[in-house]
């Protein structure tokens, strides 16, 4: 009874508790939320008051830039009233100048009016003279100017002719030695050195036992090499060496390369012989190209297409009258520019004109034409200035000059090839009966090659033999001695060599 009682007790002290803490619980939070709402009611003041003085300071901030900006009104306007006063000052001043300026204008008018009634009445008062003096003296104004000049000549004659003497004489002199100072002036500045071809090279031998090789088991290898060149090998007694003869320099050229090859090889049948033939036309073919670009380099002109400047470099295997045409190329260059700089002309034109003046020299065996006719048409194609073709194409008075510039490169070619020991007439005219010989072959039908050997005394023709048979080479042959002994003067007699060789070539495969 006492455990129940005890339970019940507890119950009613729990509740009652419970009760007690949701009321004091209740009374807690109205008490928060109103120290909230106060707190908030504060802030809010506050926020209004900041709002006040933002705004104030806002408003205060805005009227002093309204003032501001009055005042720059206020100046821009002052400036702007400034400058009108200015301007129509300035309007005004010039408008008094204008007046000014249009009564000087009318002053002048009647100035000039003024001083033609004068002239004319000077005129006029000049005419009364001269008549009053012709019907006094019985004379026109042209007779007597006539009978003064006669008179004053007769009295002056001699003093005349003795002055335009000294005149003539002088300016001559002065023209003749200024002439002397610029080729002096020219040639000084030109320091190309020179040296005359010969129609032979030697070849030097470590052994005098390889001309047996070089000769060859009955003479193949020197028969085979001599076809292959167009070059005559001379093997004589004399130790050491052997000689190439040929006029060509680019056949010796090609031969001397091949025979050393062959030497240096030790290998020498005919074989051989055609395979280092073939490598030394390709390492003349690119000295030809080096010697055409240093040529270039050498004198300054860079702009030549590769072509053209392959082409010049074939000059230096070509020969004029024992002269080498590049190296004189290169000569009259250096000439005609030194001449140009020195009496105002254009130097550059004079160079590159002088450059190629004689390009066609490095084709003429070749195309029909003089080498100036085909110099013309080998710049036309590479499409070379034409100031440059008319300044080369009169060296040789073909043409008549076009400018100053083709007169000068006259002139230095003519120094070029007149200079003591430059040129030989006789070797030219050897060389040009040489070419002869070789062209007369060439003419006839179904002949391959030909070459003048033995300094013309022989000429050696290939035919093709598919097309001319035993019988037809010894007809050949004839035609060939006959046709030489129309066309050319030669002394003692020439040997015409007619040879057919068959070559039958099969492979094992």
């Amino acid at each position: 009874m006492n455990q129940l009682t005890l339970i019940w007790t507890g119950i009613l002290l729990f509740s009652l508790g419970a009760i007690l803490g949701y009321y004091a619980r209740q009374s807690i939070a109205r008490k928060k939320s109103e120290t909230i709402e106060l707190l908030l009611k504060k802030r809010l003041d506050e926020a209004k008051e900041k709002q006040k003085k933002i705004l104030s300071e806002a408003n205060e901030r805005a009227q002093e830039i309204i003032e501001k900006a009055k005042k720059e009104e206020d100046r821009r306007r002052e400036e702007l009233i400034k400058n009108e006063r200015f301007l129509l000052k300035r309007e005004s001043s010039l408008d008094e100048r204008a007046r000014i300026l249009e009564k000087k204008q009318e002053e002048l008018h009647k100035e000039a009016d003024r001083l033609r009634r004068i002239k004319a009445s000077l005129e006029s008062l000049k005419e009364k003279l001269s008549k009053k003096l012709e019907e006094i003296s019985g004379m026109s104004e042209e007779e007597a100017k006539e009978k003064l000049f006669e008179k004053v000549e007769r009295e002056h004659q001699k003093e005349f002719l003795e002055r335009i003497q000294k005149l003539e004489t002088g300016g001559w002199e002065q023209y003749e030695r200024k002439a002397k100072e610029i080729l002096s002036t020219a040639i000084q500045k030109c320091a190309v050195s020179q040296a005359q071809e010969i129609t032979t090279t030697q070849v030097i031998l470590s052994s005098d036992d390889i001309k047996g090789r070089i000769i060859g088991k009955e003479g193949r290898n020197i028969r085979t090499f001599e076809q292959l060149t167009g070059v005559e090998l001379i093997v004589d007694e004399t130790p050491g060496f052997v000689l190439l003869s040929s006029f060509d320099p680019i056949r010796r050229e090609v031969a001397k390369i091949a025979l050393e090859k062959l030497i240096l090889d030790g290998r020498i049948q005919p074989a051989r012989i055609e395979e280092m033939v073939e490598r030394a036309k390709q390492e003349i073919s690119l000295q030809i190209k080096r010697a055409g670009e240093q040529a270039c380099l050498e004198t300054g002109i860079l702009d030549l297409p590769p072509k053209l400047s392959q082409l010049l470099g074939r000059l230096k295997f070509r020969t004029s009258y024992g002269q080498n045409v590049l190296s004189h190329s290169i000569e009259v260059a250096f000439l005609a520019a030194g001449l140009a700089d020195e009496i105002g002309a254009n130097s550059i034109v004079c160079k590159k004109a002088g450059l190629l003046h004689d390009i066609g020299k490095a084709v003429d065996q070749e195309i029909e034409g003089s080498h100036v006719d085909i110099g013309i048409r080998i710049l036309e194609r590479f499409g070379i200035e034409k100031e440059v073709i008319s300044a080369m194409k009169s060296h040789h008075e073909e043409y008549p000059y076009e400018s100053l510039e083709a007169i000068l490169v006259q002139v230095a070619d003519q120094i070029s090839g007149a200079r003591p020991g430059a040129r030989k007439d006789t070797l030219e005219n050897y060389l040009k009966r040489l070419s002869e010989l070789e062209e007369i072959g060439l003419s006839f039908p179904g002949v391959e090659k030909c070459w003048a050997l033995q300094a013309g005394r022989e000429v050696r023709v290939f035919v093709k033999p598919e097309e001319i048979d035993d019988l037809e080479a010894k007809k050949l042959a004839r035609d060939i001695a006959n046709r030489i002994q129309e066309e050319l003067r030669y002394p003692g007699q020439i040997k015409v060599n007619v040879i057919r060789e068959v070559r039958v070539v099969e492979y094992a495969k």
